[in-house]
């Protein structure tokens, strides 16, 4: 059951993956990651035993060994690595956008031809190329690693990448000492650490997307009750939202609270009264959280206070706005009266 369920969470990360390609532009790195997860995936569907059994037996009296289906799951990764240099080849800076295409018509045709001699000479060419350009991956993967979204996934998908190296170094050795391969309908050799490596190659390439989509739903579940308030206040601020997906709706629901923010204060008048807004963030979002809460009250707030301060994304600031808004008191009768 773990060779199915693998399989299918890595043909999920491929059908994710053809998605961004068709709502984004198709460029030769995007397109890229697509042929590398895909090519994962068939590699896991070729290695559950039952489907590498049907593979063998696609020939009449079928084939020794599962020498086919080791012939396809030895390919599959092959061109893994192949369109992961090509992700690879664009972090460069010696590569410019306009050879890129070129370069990576170059790698494939390597591939291909590494693909080709792996199944006419002998599989052992194939998991060497495989370790060799997965080093190379390697290399620049840990070159561009960061604290953010894109250097999370790119950790992740590296981390599986450095296992199918080890893996292929170990099918090296045992294709050089002569090692048995497994019997018809039976696992292939270190079956759990191929999956392993899969599930993290798939994790990798669709994290950017996992972990913009839960961040965007943090946001809209943090900026609800503002978000309300405002719009129940300015209810022209809603015109028509740019999309139904959660990371578009969340872009407009802190594009409708800034303009509400906006509105409230007199469409960017500067107030004396109001002076200089302070450089923490947690006062000046504490400051105006009373004042969109309590219009009428105490706190006094222009347009110096609204814009986002230095360093802080409009989201965040929203957020600031927002988890200060929620922990203020709720209003009295008297002030809901006077504000309608």
């Amino acid at each position: 059951m773990t060779f199915w369920l693998t399989a299918l969470v890595v043909w999920v990360a491929a059908g994710a993956r053809v998605g961004r390609v068709l709502v984004k532009p198709a460029t030769t790195a995007r397109v890229a990651i697509v042929v590398a997860v895909s090519a994962v995936a068939l590699a896991c569907t070729a290695a559950i035993p039952e489907v590498g059994l049907a593979i063998d037996n696609l020939l009449p009296g079928g084939l020794p060994g599962g020498l086919l289906s080791e012939g396809v799951v030895t390919g599959s990764w092959l061109l893994f690595v192949t369109a992961t240099s090509v992700v690879a080849s664009a972090a460069w800076p010696v590569v410019s956008r306009r050879n890129l295409r070129q370069i990576a018509w170059g790698i494939y045709g390597i591939g291909v031809l590494s693909i080709a001699g792996a199944l006419a000479w002998t599989f052992v060419l194939g998991w060497a190329v495989t370790a060799a350009a997965g080093i190379f991956v390697l290399v620049t993967g840990l070159r561009n690693l960061s604290w953010t979204a894109l250097g999370r996934g790119i950790a992740i998908y590296i981390t599986g990448t450095a296992l199918a190296v080890a893996l292929a170094a170990g099918q090296i050795q045992r294709g050089l000492t002569g090692a048995s391969g497994a019997e018809p309908g039976q696992p292939a050799w270190a079956w759990p650490f191929w999956q392993v490596a899969a599930l993290l190659i798939a994790f990798g390439a669709v994290w950017i997307v996992v972990e913009m989509w839960m961040r965007a739903r943090l946001l809209l579940r943090r900026v609800q009750t503002l978000h309300k308030v405002l719009v129940k206040r300015f209810p022209e601020v809603v015109q028509e939202e740019t999309g139904t997906s959660t990371q578009l709706k969340a872009s407009d629901r802190v594009a409708q609270i800034m303009d509400a923010l906006y509105l409230q204060s007199g469409g960017g008048v500067e107030i004396v009264a109001a002076g200089e807004p302070p450089a923490a963030v947690g006062r000046r979002a504490e400051r105006v959280a009373q004042w969109a809460k309590h219009p009428l009250g105490p706190a006094v707030v222009d347009a110096r206070w609204i814009a986002p301060p230095a360093g802080i994304s409009p989201r965040g600031w929203v957020q600031a706005i927002a988890q200060a808004f929620d922990a203020l008191p709720e209003q009295t009768p008297q002030q809901e009266a006077a504000v309608r």
